[in-house]
């Protein structure tokens, strides 16, 4: 079977090379004035060192320090940055959504810009693509600077959502990756509002393929994800690539029917052969908040879900533009169309 893949990777003919590749790199920002100079920096040492045109795609998620005015310092230094600045901060995965939208590389590289993600990593993502993958991602074999909880939390997490998840969703990978142009051409079909990217990247399909690497510690600044934050994360993605928790619903509460059924036989059968006792508070309160704290369990399971259906039935456009400025210097050799 994998030599059947191999073999049909190799008929889809040769990526392009040279300068008739385009290479995008799309990063996400919020909140990162004091690391963004640092992350360029090593960014650019590494694209020019590639064989192929590049353009940096900075998305500015709505944030409130001075980012936006290290990226306009930054583009005015480097012709090939792009600055999309969207009205307000819409969320990452919203984030990354915009920047693939502009993109316009053959390859598109996502990266976080906290140098957590190395970009020297970048060449290696490049070589994979060109041998045929669509999608290659960079899986974590470490985590420095993170606490034991946040680590056994996360493993948790991708392990749970491998195992009820109805797509392969890759664990100990987050959202550094490259994207082949198709790929990115078919994420732009996916519109969905309550976006889980990790769980979009791999619902695509096409061949995928994981890079280890050790993650680094966040170099400057501080993390934006909270516990809360976190929580929530995975409840989106969760109630979008699984229905595990309306299942585990029904079927608790079919138990909880079920019980109830075979206790009230026992009472019938206890009232003809010793009589009818009085019964007792504490075991009549108890089975009235047992039963009350399942339903609302269950109606909160399913209100999850309605709420997600609510906002999907809205229509809204997944983000606004506030401005977007493209790179200053565009190769006239191979023109790129918006």
């Amino acid at each position: 079977m994998k030599e059947a893949r191999r073999e049909a990777r190799g008929q889809r003919g040769p990526r392009p090379e040279g300068l008739a590749c385009l290479l995008s790199v799309v990063v996400p920002v919020y909140n990162e004035e004091a690391v963004l100079a640092t992350f360029h920096r090593r960014l650019s040492a590494v694209l020019q060192g590639l064989e192929c045109r590049t353009e940096v795609v900075y998305v500015d998620d709505g944030s409130s320090d001075y980012s936006s005015v290290v990226l306009q310092d930054l583009r005015e230094q480097d012709p090939n940055i792009a600055i999309l600045e969207l009205s307000r901060n819409f969320g990452k995965e919203v984030a990354m959504t915009a920047g693939l939208d502009h993109a316009r590389g053959d390859a598109v590289v996502i990266i976080d810009a906290d140098l957590q993600d190395p970009p020297e990593l970048i060449p290696r993502l490049l070589d994979e693509w060109r041998a045929g993958y669509d999608v290659v991602y960079a899986q974590r074999t470490s985590r420095a600077g993170e606490s034991a909880a946040k680590k056994a939390t996360a493993a948790l997490f991708y392990r749970l959502m491998r195992r009820i998840s109805h797509v392969a969703i890759p664990v100990d990978t987050g959202d550094f990756r490259l994207l082949s142009r198709r790929a990115v051409d078919a994420l732009a079909g996916l519109r969905e509002r309550h976006r889980f990217m990790k769980g979009l990247f791999a619902w695509i399909g096409y061949e995928q393929k994981a890079i280890p690497y050790q993650r680094e510690a966040r170099q400057e600044g501080e993390s934006k994800w909270s516990y809360l934050a976190l929580w929530d994360f995975a409840l989106e993605g969760i109630t979008s690539f699984s229905t595990v928790p309306l299942k585990l619903a029904t079927y608790l509460g079919t138990l909880t029917a079920l019980g109830a059924f075979l206790y009230g036989l026992f009472i019938i059968v206890q009232t003809l052969v010793v009589g009818n006792p009085v019964a007792g508070y504490p075991s009549l309160l108890v089975a009235v908040l047992f039963l009350g704290g399942i339903q609302l369990m269950a109606l909160g399971v399913i209100g999850e879900y309605l709420g997600r259906m609510f906002e999907e039935t809205k229509g809204r456009p997944l983000y606004l533009i506030r401005e977007y400025q493209p790179p200053s210097r565009i190769d006239p050799r191979r023109p790129v169309e918006d």
